[in-house]
């Protein structure tokens, strides 16, 4: 089976976490502030906050900018789910955007536009498949209509700027993702008090965390704010710790492998469609192809299965959720619709070779030609 996604794991990772079990100290501490550090240095910014994952991300950047209920904020339906559940947490009501076209499946800013009212708190932007949206073009619109500008950055860490424009930003370590600590997240933002309004919401809302008081700092806590149990284990920020030096060589191969999938495809399935330019800014996330018209998906992904190809579909758009349909009803985004009916996810990580890649194209020709 070659995979969609697997993660690069060996004896520096295995090293990492033994030293952890035999230092006895297994919450955060100081591998997890080493992590933070290296992962803000990576991103061009002072500071960043490691948590317990994505979502706690974006959950905690909610909240520590302060969006609540009564509040709109903006957000794709061509996403994970946490995305909009993230809102949700917060009290929000999400108002989904349609994506640009199926060329350039991220958030439209004219529909953005359309869908701005005097409720509207922020904008989610979600670099799907790590294809960098305009970051200059969204932080423009959120100052000229006042909003926060949120970026979801679950698929995109060290590539371009992003992490730099936005009022917050949240990454993701899940194991699919381009470097991995199993579960985790982080947060970055352009004002320090919002880190550390962060800090605090990841740990109870307590004043002081336990390796402050281990090390004799303080003796007792106080808490000061309604918080959650979203911490990051030194056990993860080892791990991270291992993988972060070679996150932007992975990205590179991603790249490079994205490239060979696009020349061949062009050469050999001219029917299907890869989105997006091979010269946009990009971590090659995903490799999303978009079939054509009236082709049976189901059974592409079936036969290649059974030729030993993983696939996937990213995402099924998330206003089509029975939760969302019964919550948010009567919400129609056209380009986003089909743009979910036609995409399959084939496989790329670093793991693979370009062999690989010449038995994945030619697997998917005969799937979809049999079809």
């Amino acid at each position: 089976m070659i995979a969609l996604s697997e993660p690069i794991l060996g004896e520096d990772e295995k090293r990492a976490l033994c030293e952890v079990i035999d230092s006895r100290w297994l919450t955060m501490g100081d591998r997890v502030a080493a992590f933070e550090k290296a992962f803000a240095e990576m991103h061009g910014v002072d500071e960043a906050v490691a948590v317990n994952s994505c979502t706690a991300a974006l959950h905690l950047s909610l909240k520590a900018l302060d969006i609540g209920p009564g509040d709109e904020v903006m957000v794709p339906s061509l996403t994970f789910v946490a995305t909009a559940n993230a809102v949700l947490y917060v009290g929000g009501s999400p108002v989904f955007l349609d994506i640009q076209s199926l060329e350039k499946p991220l958030i439209s800013m004219e529909d953005a536009e359309s869908k701005c009212t005097s409720k509207t708190k922020a904008v989610i932007v979600m670099h799907y498949g790590g294809y960098v949206a305009d970051l200059e073009a969204w932080r423009s619109f959120c100052d000229a209509k006042q909003l926060l500008l949120i970026e979801d950055a679950a698929h995109s860490p060290a590539v371009a700027a992003v992490g730099r424009w936005s009022d917050a930003s949240a990454f993701s370590f899940f194991s699919n993702k381009n470097m991995s600590t199993a579960e985790g997240g982080m947060v970055i933002a352009r004002d320090s008090s919002v880190l550390q309004h962060v800090r605090q919401l990841r740990a109870h809302g307590m004043s002081t965390d336990t390796l402050t008081r281990h090390r004799g700092h303080a003796y007792s806590y106080d808490v000061t704010m309604l918080g959650y149990n979203y911490r990051m284990d030194e056990l993860r920020a080892a791990v991270g710790l291992a993988q972060l030096p070679r996150l932007p060589s992975w990205n590179r191969k991603r790249q490079a492998l994205s490239n060979l999938y696009r020349q061949m495809m062009a050469d050999r399935i001219p029917e299907a469609m890869i989105p997006f330019d091979q010269d946009q800014e990009t971590s090659a996330h995903l490799m999303p192809v978009l079939l054509p018209r009236g082709a049976e998906r189901k059974n592409v992904m079936d036969q290649l299965r059974k030729d030993g190809i993983q696939t996937s579909i990213h995402y099924p758009p998330v206003h089509h959720f029975s939760y969302y349909q019964q919550n948010f009803p009567g919400i129609h985004l056209p380009k986003t619709e089909e743009f979910c009916g036609r995409e399959l996810s084939l496989p790329l990580h670093p793991g693979m070779t370009q062999k690989d890649v010449i038995q994945v194209v030619e697997t998917f020709r005969r799937a979809f030609h049999e079809q």
